[in-house]
């Protein structure tokens, strides 16, 4: 029914996995390409577009690679869902008065549920919940805070 893009699962995974591998050095792209296996040439537009919007930080040079531009617990999925999709708010009037005046704001009541869920779970709790799915990663070894 309701079924998010490859591209946006895509951008969560890969926020997912860089603030769950995250240790000294920033996280390759190679690196979430071989542990997701997300096709590097998906992946590569994905995080430009994630660095553009504030949720990653690029690192330049041979040891380069990403890193959370916040703390865990200040990303949120909701987030990452505007960040990657410009979601149709079906104002533009066209089509039957059904389509207008009843399933669009149907789906507008839908996708605001939706969002309010999203912008509740943050990448923290997504790390802790592979934590607790016993998924090796980093993540027990990194502290997450704010001096």
């Amino acid at each position: 029914m309701l079924r998010p893009s490859k591209k946006l699962m895509f951008a969560i995974e890969a926020v997912l996995d860089i603030a769950y591998n995250a240790g000294a050095l920033p996280v390759q792209s190679s690196d979430i390409t071989g542990r997701q296996g997300i096709p590097r040439r998906y992946l590569e537009p994905v995080l430009q577009q994630l660095v553009r919007a504030g949720i990653l930080t690029g690192v330049r040079g041979p040891r380069g690679g990403y890193r959370l531009a916040r703390e865990r617990r200040r990303i949120t999925v909701g987030e990452i869902v505007r960040v990657l999709e410009a979601l149709e708010d079906g104002k533009d009037g066209t089509g039957h008065a059904l389509g207008v005046q009843v399933v669009r704001p149907l789906w507008r009541e839908l996708r605001d549920e939706a969002m309010a869920r999203l912008d509740k779970v943050t990448i923290e709790e997504l790390c802790l919940r592979a934590h607790r799915a016993g998924i090796a990663g980093e993540f027990g070894t990194t502290l997450d805070f704010t001096i």
